[in-house]
């Protein structure tokens, strides 16, 4: 039923235009939304082929906080980056915990403001593997603390780990921001993880997960916040202790916010026994809970193909990862969330579109949009890219701390960079490196809030962002006010798409930093 009303849609709304391109007939990109100003326009009309890489887990203070002429370290005040504890008093000094939640020997005791990670004491070059702070939907609001960010060590699993932030001059990513457009006040566009922000890129949007299993809710207090354990530890003696496993994975009112699994593989749900092998048990697991249902949400595919707009979404180590998924229960996995030598360790959760109806097994649609990096990468090189590209490194090369090192990351995303750069379709293209969220990191520059500018489920912390390409500016540091919904508008406009409700409508379309 709901694929007739996907297809009847686009007819009402865009007549025979959109009816030739659903039926495979070439057509022209649709004219500009009236009201937009024409010198933005006519910037937008330029791009051809937009291209989202989507790293992971650092906050911009994290990598580009000593960016030359950007809004970095040197100008947080020590209101926000003195940190608090759970009195509201200064923490005397910053504590590092292990995974017992305990004081780290091996970390030494700092004081209390940003350190460098990859200078003395710490001296964690950035080829190591480093600790992940949890980076959680109820968390982030609380670290946030009303615009201060001065909570993020009190509640932290890491303590005054957060803190820490790199030289990122060593960074093949940072010469070519220096070359291209950096943006310094791009937030991720929910609180919390991945998982939230992944669902965030495609349609600025929490999926629904109604009669979760209490396990998997939220026990929240009178104001909202996370409901602590009696005697939860000052932040000077270990990691805050709540009720609800992982920060809570689903809202009192059925929004689902925290690391959760797809119904379909390549899912961390194996196959129910004897069941499809292509779905995740419904029953779920005990490790990873019950997985979502089936999502029915507008997101920005819908919006392309309602257009005859052409698009994908690629993902390093798909076909691995859907063979792995698709074994049957009893076999071990090799490549799903799985950290060993020669695995991409695939990530079944920075996979969004394989939560929605629309892309189940066996459909069209994802036969045609859901691809392998291998894909992307032979696409580069042929010219073959569709107009509208997401690529999601696999786990190993996402810069994702505890799994995997930021420098192995950053060589590939440069790579990646290099390909698109040699590409046929480089002259009308516009490459958008973002990070999914913050992991856990502090940064000083407090989200927007208020109407149009944010709303219950985010901005979140500020995250790093480069625009690339021709028409891009070049050694600039863009100052505009984006989030990762920004992206979506960007596209909207660009593509005559019908717009989706999440996009804030006071965040830039990101044509600031376009010639």
């Amino acid at each position: 039923m709901r694929s007739q009303t996907l297809i009847r849609a686009p007819l009402r709304a865009a007549g025979l235009l959109a009816f030739l391109a659903l039926a495979g007939c070439a057509v022209q990109a649709p004219p500009q939304p009236q009201g937009l100003p024409q010198a933005a326009a006519d910037k937008l009309q330029r791009v051809g082929h937009v291209v989202v890489i989507y790293a992971e887990n650092h906050s911009f203070d994290n990598m580009y906080g000593l960016f030359p002429g950007a809004n970095g370290i040197a100008n947080a005040t020590p209101a926000q980056y003195t940190q608090l504890d759970h009195d509201g008093t200064p923490l005397p000094e910053l504590v590092v915990f292990g995974a017992n939640g305990k004081p780290d020997p091996a970390f030494p005791r700092m004081p209390n403001k940003p350190f460098r990670i990859d200078a003395p004491p710490v001296n964690r070059p950035p080829t190591t593997l480093v600790p992940s702070p949890i980076h959680a939907f109820f968390h982030n609001q609380e670290q946030i603390n009303g615009g201060r960010n001065n909570m993020f060590a009190a509640l932290s699993t890491v303590g005054g780990w957060v803190m820490g932030h790199y030289d990122g001059s060593q960074f093949r990513l940072w010469h070519w921001a220096q070359e291209y457009t950096l943006a310094d006040n791009f937030f991720m566009g929910a609180f919390g993880g991945s998982y939230l922000n992944h669902q965030y890129l495609i349609c600025a949007c929490a999926p629904r997960h109604e009669n979760a299993p209490a396990a998997m809710v939220a026990r929240l207090d009178a104001n909202g916040k996370l409901e602590k354990k009696p005697g939860s530890p000052s932040a000077r003696e270990g990691a805050v202790q709540v009720w609800s496993s992982g920060g809570g994975q689903v809202t009192p009112d059925g929004f689902s916010v925290n690391t959760s699994q797809p119904p379909y593989q390549p899912s961390g749900v194996p196959p129910a026994p004897g069941g499809p092998l292509a779905l995740a048990d419904p029953a779920g697991s005990k490790a990873a809970g019950v997985p979502v249902p089936p999502q029915t949400a507008r997101t920005v595919g819908d919006t392309l193909s309602a257009r005859g707009i052409d698009w994908a979404w690629y993902a390093g180590g798909y076909r691995a990862a859907l063979a792995d998924g698709m074994q049957p229960p009893g076999v071990k996995r090799s490549v799903i969330y799985v950290r060993a030598p020669g695995s991409p360790n695939f990530q079944p959760h920075h996979q969004p579109f394989n939560y929605y109806a629309r892309f189940a097994p066996g459909t069209a649609d994802r036969e045609r949009h859901l691809k392998d990096g291998e894909d992307f990468l032979q696409a580069i090189e042929r010219g073959t890219l569709p107009p509208v590209a997401f690529y999601k490194p696999a786990g190993v090369n996402t810069q994702h701390p505890s799994y995997t090192d930021i420098a192995t990351g950053d060589e590939h995303v440069a790579g990646v960079l290099e390909k698109l750069r040699a590409s046929p379709q480089w002259k009308d293209m516009l490459v958008i490196v973002t990070y999914d969220e913050n992991g856990g990191y502090w940064d000083h520059v407090a989200p927007p809030a208020g109407p149009g500018w944010g709303d219950r489920f985010g901005p979140g912390t500020r995250i790093p962002t480069l625009l690339v390409g021709p028409m891009v500016k070049r050694g600039f540091i863009d100052h505009t006010a984006y989030d990762t919904t920004s992206i979506l508008k960007f596209i909207t406009e660009r593509f005559g798409l019908e717009p989706l409700p999440g996009v804030r409508r006071n965040m830039g379309d990101l044509t600031g930093a376009l010639q």
